[in-house]
């Protein structure tokens, strides 16, 4: 049974946390983060890796997302569902929300990265970014890690949160699905994913070989750099480089058109089958 709370007043003290969504998501939520839309709350449900403080719903989408309700992971006391007219709702958030949803998420512990790998399957694939501060990128490296089977992403200290609510959007949701962890500060992140088996391949467009002659191992990191900068020199000088070749003018892409680009290649046309030899 969903408890639908009726809110008819955007200055209700109930729906504090929900009032001007882009200011507060500027500020910080104070290990909450913020879930946008149908589908991403489908994927957190689905998930079950964070709590739930409160769900925001228009009342037009009530009947339909019922069902998400209800699959919505039980905690100690029902979690507060609250319903407005739209305008109201718009009122609240500080802009139209044509989607009509919003619910607030609960962060956990952060995940240890040594132990994060340690969690990986024997045969895997996963990606290390260093310095991507764009949540668009991020959310997109996030869609392409879920979509083509990367089992973790670890992320560098100066990289932005990949449970920004942009980011969660953009991601549709894989960024509350793929498991994360941030590298420590002054680590070594190389001699880490060498600790655990993981062959790191740095992307650049100085590369020493081509993303197409690079046939899958058991274990690879897809090692990532904001665009611009790229990679550290220390960083490149201790992996292998690999770059993406391209026709034209251009000699790089988006970042996170990069890592799909590459994780298909390693998912799968890198792979070695029974109807294609192995070069």
């Amino acid at each position: 049974m969903i408890d639908l709370i009726p809110i008819d007043d955007a200055d209700d003290p109930r729906i504090e946390a929900y009032r001007q969504v882009r200011e507060r998501d500027l500020i910080g939520r104070d290990g909450g983060f913020v879930i946008e839309g149908e589908v991403v709350l489908r994927a957190f449900a689905a998930a079950g890796r964070y709590g739930l403080s409160s769900v925001l719903l228009a009342q037009k989408r009530v009947d339909k997302l019922a069902p998400i309700l209800a699959a919505l992971p039980p905690g100690a006391a029902p979690t507060p569902v609250y319903v407005a007219p739209q305008a109201v709702l718009d009122q609240i958030v500080g802009f139209h929300i044509h989607r009509g949803i919003l619910a607030l998420g609960r962060r956990g512990e952060p995940l240890d990265a040594e132990a994060l790998l340690a969690s990986q399957a024997p045969r895997s694939l996963i990606v290390a970014l260093f310095g991507i501060g764009n949540h668009d990128n991020m959310g997109a490296i996030f869609r392409n890690a879920a979509a083509f089977g990367a089992g973790a992403v670890l992320l560098d200290p100066t990289c932005c949160d990949p449970l920004y609510r942009k980011a969660i959007r953009v991601s549709v949701g894989a960024a509350l699905t793929v498991p994360f962890a941030y590298l420590p500060r002054g680590g070594d992140p190389i001699a880490l994913l060498r600790r655990h088996g993981f062959e790191a391949l740095a992307f650049s467009p100085a590369g020493a070989c081509r993303l197409d002659e690079v046939e899958r191992t058991d274990r690879m990191a897809l090692l990532l750099g904001a665009e611009g900068p790229g990679l550290s020199d220390d960083v490149l000088g201790r992996a292998r480089t690999v770059a993406i070749p391209m026709a034209g003018v251009l000699d790089s892409l988006n970042v996170g058109t990069s890592c799909g680009i590459a994780l298909h290649h390693l998912a799968f046309s890198a792979a070695p089958s029974p109807t294609r030899p192995k070069r």
